[in-house]
């Protein structure tokens, strides 16, 4: 006969998370926002598309701004006070969606820019011949 397993039930409204990581990731398309916690499992996320923008507009700073809103808006009813940021990407929603998340109280210990540099890594295509 085979033991019961307990099953951890974590409800979003139940977590209580002090401490947390955001991820910014901007492309020239959209930006994308996510929360985790310390371990690196998503609390929550939103993104320019997510927050109703479509097209040409998804890529503006507006949208990243309001896509940065919305994800710091549940971390605040989960009681984080305190967070790191890792901006990534050459986007135009960057700076925008970082001063939104300053703006909606979270204490931010430090912002850190994670966009992969490459070391002169792939060959060019060949130069073309007219």
């Amino acid at each position: 006969m085979p033991k019961s397993i307990k099953k951890i039930n974590l409800r979003k409204g139940k977590r209580r998370l002090p401490k947390g990581v955001i991820h910014i990731q901007a492309s020239f398309n959209n930006t994308i926002v996510t929360v985790t916690d310390i371990r690196g499992q998503v609390v929550s996320w939103s993104s320019a598309g997510a927050c109703g923008f479509k097209g040409t507009k998804k890529s503006t700073p507006f949208a990243a701004q309001t896509a940065a809103e919305n994800a710091t808006r549940i971390l605040i009813d989960q009681g984080m006070k305190q967070a790191e940021v890792m901006i990534s990407g050459p986007g135009p929603g960057r700076d925008t969606a970082l001063r939104a998340i300053r703006r909606s109280g979270i204490i931010l210990s430090f912002v850190r820019d994670v966009t992969p540099m490459p070391h002169n890594g792939c060959r060019p295509p060949r130069k073309r011949r007219v």
